[in-house]
């Protein structure tokens, strides 16, 4: 497992709003969905765009990759639509003393 990443203080990273941080070689988009943080890699599953480019759904809970406009659940990586049929990989988030931290947990 790596080490955790540090990727902004939570007072940088509002309702709807995203940040990336890179664990190694991946790309990790951080989300904060209504004071829940979720982190899921920043890879459209259907092209490999990047999903922090695009649109988040306070509503759904959702990001939508603006490529092709497939929409992933910011929850559990989950592809609510086509043209993306495969989850993205969804990573552990933690905040400590007001920082967020994320981490590529794949082994």
């Amino acid at each position: 497992m790596s080490d955790w990443v540090f990727v902004c203080p939570t007072s940088q990273l509002l309702p709807g709003e995203k940040a990336v941080a890179w664990a190694g070689d991946t790309p990790i988009v951080v989300v904060n969905l209504d004071g829940a943080f979720y982190a899921l890699e920043d890879r459209c599953t259907h092209d490999e765009f990047e999903l922090s480019s695009g649109d988040v759904d306070l509503a759904e809970g959702s990001i939508t990759c603006v490529l092709h406009g497939a929409r992933f659940s910011l929850r559990d990586g989950e592809a609510l639509c086509a043209p993306a049929y495969e989850p993205v990989a969804k990573f552990p988030v933690k905040v400590e003393d007001g920082l967020v931290w994320t981490r590529d947990d794949r082994t």
